[in-house]
């Protein structure tokens, strides 16, 4: 899910840019003096944020949806990521012959012609999920769904059934349109599973999977927020739901969107997954669950320093889930980094959920949540945030990682004579020091860098407005360069 906030958490920050991490009430009546250790690492970016960075409100936001509570900190704070060795199943050549299968002369299921037109440009970053909604008549994540596991080879490999696997998509499409969210809905859910799509196949790391986990990956995509109730992990702690109550306050919805997705495919007519061996769905559901529960976005800067901490090491070794992990999380961020155009919508959507958080929270007596507020929020600020001290450093790191996963294939890749098409999806750096690193593409920086571009623009308009705004109240005549 995507900007989930965590429960009990409220963040301030002193005038040295030290968090606090004592409720709202608490730090106004403490003396200013007392500095409280802030939970984010050191190494965080969060910890970079000076106070007049950005405004309180976004601060708050962002440190109470990226962090996890003091307690669980502690407890885990002297625990190392412990990363198992790996064989790399490496195949010949980074492309595999079943990613150019057609959907109209392999796919059991009916395809409408619109949404064949649509699915085109399915291997392109920024690909139009919306106009697939359209196209589908509502329905992106059962074609989409079917297309990637098709083109990836799952049906024929495991053994799925057409008409299972097209039940099994459409219950999970009705259970995205369970709550009618404006964002955390089955349009969120084709986004992230075809952008999940994209890191497998352009970058290659198709390559370095097993089918297996080609399958658990996708999968673990397409149901990541399944049943999402429109509203975050704290709202339901605070207001003590039933979800939260089954969960013990822990991951709410990332527990409920796993466990609800795989007791559905314990019904007959849903199972996928009924030809998998008793080994093979046991490294399934593990790999599913470790993927979803990576979500849970109070995990954020964990998940990054751990993987920071293990690409600084001489001959890293990357764990599949935690890289596969990283991916998905990744994914389900990855809107700012989109074409403005999709960003704007995604925004204005995601914003959409808050304030209708927000409406609920007011009748319940609880404390807005950051940007809930629809009468008190920053929305370029939120986003500028977002992108700065969130989904760049993240895009960043999985680069990173790929990069160093993929390297040795690509130089497998290189001396054998299945080396076609390999520009399509890397490129070299040009001359100086280190010219032969191989590197994935990134259209995402241009796209964030354009999209932070913008939204600075707004912000600027935004702050000129809420001072004349201010001064128009307090009876000052606005200044004018007019004669």
């Amino acid at each position: 899910m995507l900007l989930v906030m965590y429960p009990t958490v409220f963040l301030g920050c002193d005038n040295d840019g030290v968090f606090d991490f004592r409720p709202a009430v608490a730090r106004q009546q403490s003396a200013p003096t007392l500095v409280f250790r802030r939970l984010a690492d050191e190494d965080d970016e969060l910890s970079e944020v000076q106070p007049d960075a950005v405004p309180p409100e976004v601060r708050e936001w962002l440190a109470s949806t990226f962090t996890r509570q003091l307690a669980t900190s502690k407890r885990k704070s002297d625990e190392k990521p412990k990363f198992r060795s790996v064989a790399h199943a490496i195949r010949a050549g980074i492309f595999v012959d079943r990613i150019y299968r057609r959907v109209t002369s392999t796919a059991l299921m009916q395809f409408p012609q619109d949404v064949v037109r649509v699915l085109k440009t399915l291997d392109e970053w920024s690909f139009d999920v919306f106009a697939l909604h359209e196209a589908s008549s509502g329905a992106p994540v059962k074609y989409l769904g079917y297309e990637l596991l098709n083109r990836y080879g799952m049906i024929h490999k495991f053994k799925v059934q057409s008409t299972i696997l097209e039940n099994f998509l459409s219950r999970i499409e009705e259970g995205y349109c369970k709550y009618h969210n404006p964002y955390h809905n089955n349009l969120h859910a084709a986004d992230v599973s075809q952008t999940v799509h994209y890191m497998l196949c352009q970058t290659g790391l198709m390559n370095w999977l097993s089918d297996l986990e080609i399958f658990a990956t996708l999968v673990a995509a397409i149901v990541h927020d399944f049943e999402h109730t429109g509203t975050t992990n704290n709202f339901h702690v605070m207001s003590g739901s039933e979800t939260a109550l089954l969960y013990n306050d822990r991951a709410v919805l990332e527990n409920h969107h796993i466990s609800s997705a795989f007791r559905l495919m314990r019904d007959e007519e849903c199972n996928i997954l009924q030809n998998l061996s008793r080994d093979e769905f046991r490294e399934f559901r593990t790999l599913v669950i470790d993927m979803v529960l990576a979500t849970d976005m109070s995990f954020h800067f964990q998940q990054l320093k751990n993987m920071r901490s293990l690409l600084s090491l001489a001959e890293p070794t990357v764990d599949k889930s935690k890289a596969v992990s990283l991916v998905l999380h990744c994914c389900d961020i990855s809107h700012p980094a989109k074409r403005w155009d999709l960003h704007h919508r995604w925004t204005m959507s995601l914003l959409d959920e808050f304030f209708l958080q927000g409406d609920k929270e007011r009748e319940l007596g609880l404390p807005f949540s950051p940007l809930c507020d629809r009468n008190n929020t920053l929305v370029a600020e939120s986003q500028i945030g977002f992108i700065e001290f969130i989904v760049e450093p993240s895009m960043t790191v999985c680069a990173d990682m790929l990069e160093c996963i993929l390297g040795p294939l690509h130089s497998n890749a290189k001396n054998s004579s299945s080396t076609s098409g390999q520009e399509s999806i890397s490129e070299e750096s040009s001359g100086g020091e280190g010219s032969n690193k191989f590197k994935i593409r990134k259209p995402w920086v241009a796209c964030l860098s354009d999209n932070k571009k913008i939204w600075k623009e707004q912000a600027a308009k935004d702050a000129e407005a809420r001072v004349m705004l201010e001064e128009e109240s307090n009876g000052v005549q606005p200044v004018t360069t007019e004669e």
